[in-house]
């Protein structure tokens, strides 16, 4: 059925990332497809804010979100095949699309948090990636 599968998770929501890491899983091994994992870190801001911290901080948060996302898979994802782990850095749903195009995903897992006044259905970067990814996209509550 799917031969690569992108799961993008929120680690601030463990809840949520791990409802989604146990669909994304089963449906990986069930597929006998590749898994790829990915969180998204958010822009530094204003230009005047990124450069106060400099590029070496920059990278070093990726580099220990990267390390995270690695533990955290090998633990939420047992059982799972072995995943691709990405921390990238941007506008969330922009880099979950632009992850799953590079990759060529066949579909794209993603969490959604229970709405709250300001959401209709999903919340707002899961309902960006379904409205524009060029995959089919498996939103989980």
């Amino acid at each position: 059925m799917f031969k690569k599968i992108l799961l993008a998770v929120d680690l601030n929501d463990t809840a949520g990332a791990l409802r989604a890491a146990q669909k994304g899983g089963e449906l990986a091994k069930m597929c006998g497809a590749e898994l790829h994992v990915t969180t998204v870190l958010p822009e530094m801001g204003f230009n005047l804010v990124g450069s106060a911290f400099g590029p070496e901080f920059s990278k070093r948060v990726r580099d220990e979100t990267y390390e995270a996302l690695q533990a955290w898979a090998s633990e939420a994802l047992a059982g799972a095949p072995e995943p691709h782990i990405h921390a990238t850095q941007g506008t969330v749903y922009d880099q979950i699309i632009r992850l799953a195009d590079r990759i060529d995903a066949d579909v794209i897992v993603v969490g959604a948090h229970r709405p709250e006044l300001r959401d209709y259905l999903v919340g707002p970067n899961a309902a960006r990636v379904v409205r524009h990814a060029n995959q089919a996209v498996l939103v989980i509550r």
